[in-house]
């Protein structure tokens, strides 16, 4: 499922079950939105590679993947967080022109 225009948040969680880990829910849908729907525009390098920073082609609006539990292994579950476009050009650094949609 697409991003909602009412959502700026989606924070995933593991869960076990039959002694594995694995995404709940929110997890699966952030995994596809950030393969399938969103477009990488960059990845921030003072987070090691941790923090990715995408755009929403519906919308225009920009989207942060972390993994806010690194005590955990791999980071922990992601999570996707909506950024503003000052916010965005401002950690990222990147030169794309924002489009009229954008917030």
């Amino acid at each position: 499922m697409k991003l909602r225009p009412t959502e700026t948040e989606l924070i995933g969680r593991w869960q076990i079950a039959n002694d594995r880990v694995r995404a709940d829910a929110t997890g699966e849908r952030i995994e596809w939105l950030t393969t399938n729907w969103l477009e990488k525009i960059a990845t921030s390098k003072d987070s090691g590679g941790w923090e990715t920073l995408f755009r929403d082609p519906g919308d225009g609006r920009y989207w942060e993947r972390t993994y806010p539990m690194s005590e955990m292994h791999g980071g922990g579950p992601p999570s996707l967080f909506a950024l503003s476009v000052e916010k965005a050009h401002a950690k990222y650094g990147f030169t794309e022109r924002a489009s009229s949609n954008d917030p």
